[in-house]
């Protein structure tokens, strides 16, 4: 399943060049540009965490496009297109992920007040090494995650200013890399609102208009869409048809564990001046997300049924290839007959969601290396055009490797996301989890936890990608019980319970720690700009780190 090999689209997209959506798109890239120009960061407050200056709606709107990339606005409603009931695992895991993060972590993070994920890392289990791995960790994850993101702009680039899949990648990557070199995460946040506004607009505009005209809904096409199910083919409507029961709980389950530890995410709450900010822009993100969620199967039933009337079959040898299904959303509205400006605005908000989604991670992954491997490690007295300089550079070569990488992407849009959630779920979300809730987790829990679920990840990507055959993974029982999107449902538990193992086996951490994790459950407010750690240190030392 994973193998899919890069094809041209479909003739009925009409992809070529289009002058009035050539505009709008080549307009909103110009916008992109000139907020970033005029947000462009001089200090590393604001470029890894925006000044900790952002309101909860602002801060909701960033979360909802940060969070909503290509394999939201593409890639969902292509796997429901492609696997029918399979594909409702992405809807339930990236919807549930975000009610954990409300209820569990949001103001507990906020609390702690760091700087990035990593850091967190780092601090809480004051270990350099721990701090590295979640880097590293952290900068895989940009890069897997950004992959999907760049095939999701160049097919929608196609679309729009025609020419070959490779020109659109390298274009609209080059254009992404330089405005976050430039702007930062403040300049990124201040986009991140302007995007959302166009990708859902663009999104809900497509439905609604898509559904009208072709007699499929009126004021309501995400509940009305049920109607046309029956007239759909088996494989979109029957249960598990395509894929096992256990595939589809591990990948909802992997969805919901991973969207708690993607760095990308997790960063927004270091962007708000307190917790109860973090707290409520986390239920305006959702309210956002969901506007979404809800219409993306409508869309994939609409693009379904209009692809069976106008192009072919949808499933079977010569059915629906993996690049259409990239692109359903705008075939859907290309196949409706809709006006060609009109088809450029759905197209429009696609590479919004993918250029929003692919600037969190890049600033993630920046700050990671130049906060977190080069200040914290590498050099404790560099300056902060040090700083500046390693994070532009982290974000240029970032870029260009994930440019040359989605050249041959190895898979679907949302399957290459859902491989940067099941490392999240496996890696960092149980550090953050039990970093929060359990004083009693140690250095050598989290990095004997922390390397569990590195070796699980990689073994199941190595078994199910990299060195899979014809004939399938290389090892089909390790597939079974760890498939690469899917890992963590058994993986997760595992890793929990080696950290909390081993860190019962050993030493407690220092009771400054502990002091720091009651504190972020503390019923007593703290004032903005502040952090549990800034209350305790504020009574005892700081300790150097133990490795």
């Amino acid at each position: 399943m994973m193998s899919t090999p890069l094809q041209l689209l479909p003739d009925a997209l009409n992809a070529s060049f289009k002058i009035v959506p050539a505009i709008m798109v080549s307009g909103m890239l110009l916008l992109f540009l000139g907020i970033g120009y005029a947000f462009r960061v001089a200090d590393t407050e604001d470029l890894w965490v925006a000044g900790r200056s952002i309101g909860n709606v602002e801060n909701g709107m960033a979360i909802g496009a940060n969070w909503m990339s290509a394999a939201s606005y593409l890639g969902m409603a292509a796997l429901i297109a492609l696997s029918g009931y399979y594909g409702l695992a992405f809807v339930v895991g990236w919807s549930t992920g975000y009610f954990v993060l409300l209820i569990f972590m949001a103001a507990q993070m906020r609390r702690f007040g760091k700087y990035t994920a990593p850091d967190f890392v780092g601090d809480r289990f004051n270990s350099d090494t721990a701090r590295a791995i979640g880097a590293l960790t952290t900068i895989l994850i940009g890069f897997v995650y950004s992959v999907g993101q760049a095939r999701g702009m160049g097919l929608v680039g196609i679309y729009v200013f025609g020419g070959d899949y490779a020109t659109m990648v390298i274009l609209m990557m080059g254009i992404t890399v330089g405005y976050l070199a430039l702007s930062g995460m403040l300049g990124a946040t201040k986009n991140m609102a302007v995007q959302y506004v166009i990708l859902i607009v663009a999104f809900l505009a497509g439905l609604y208009a898509v559904g009208y005209t072709q007699g499929y809904s009126t004021f309501l096409p995400q509940i009305e869409y049920g109607a046309m199910l029956g007239s759909l083919n088996s494989e979109f409507t029957e249960p598990f048809s395509g894929s096992g029961y256990y595939l589809w709980i591990a990948t909802a389950f992997s969805l919901i564990v991973g969207t708690c530890g993607l760095p990308h995410v997790l960063v927004r709450f270091y962007t708000v001046e307190s917790e109860r900010t973090a707290r409520w822009s986390t239920v305006w993100g959702l309210f956002f997300i969901c506007l979404l969620y809800l219409s993306a199967p409508a869309f994939a039933a609409f693009g379904t049924d209009l692809y069976a009337k106008n192009v072919g079959p949808v499933y079977g040898a010569n059915g629906m290839s993996g690049a259409e299904g990239d692109v359903i959303v705008v075939l859907a509205s290309q196949l409706a007959n809709l006006p060609t400006w009109f088809v450029g605005l759905v197209a429009a908000g696609g590479i919004a969601a993918a250029i929003a989604t692919t600037a969190g991670l890049f600033i993630a992954a920046s700050s990671a290396a130049a906060h977190d491997i080069y200040t914290n490690i590498v050099n404790p007295d560099a300056t902060q055009r040090q700083q500046l300089i390693v994070g532009r550079i982290t974000i240029i070569v970032l870029g260009a490797i994930v440019t040359v990488t989605a050249l041959d992407p190895p898979a679907l849009v949302g399957e290459l996301v859902a491989l940067a959630f099941s490392l999240a779920g496996l890696v960092l979300f149980p550090m953050f989890f039990l970093g929060l809730w359990w004083e009693n987790a140690n250095r050598q829990g989290a990095l004997a936890g922390m390397t569990t679920g590195l070796i699980i990840w990689t073994a199941a990507v190595f078994n199910e990608l990299i060195l899979a055959t014809e004939a399938g993974p290389l090892v089909p029982a390790y597939a079974e019980v760890f498939p690469a999107v899917g890992a963590a449902l058994a993986g997760t538990p595992l890793v929990f319970a080696v950290t909390i193992g081993v860190s019962l086996a050993t030493d407690e951490p220092p009771e400054r720690i502990k002091q720091i994790v009651r504190q972020c459950h503390s019923p007593e407010p703290m004032g903005q700009q502040q952090s549990a750690e800034d209350i305790v240190d504020a009574k005892r030392g700081n300790y150097p780190a133990d490795d």
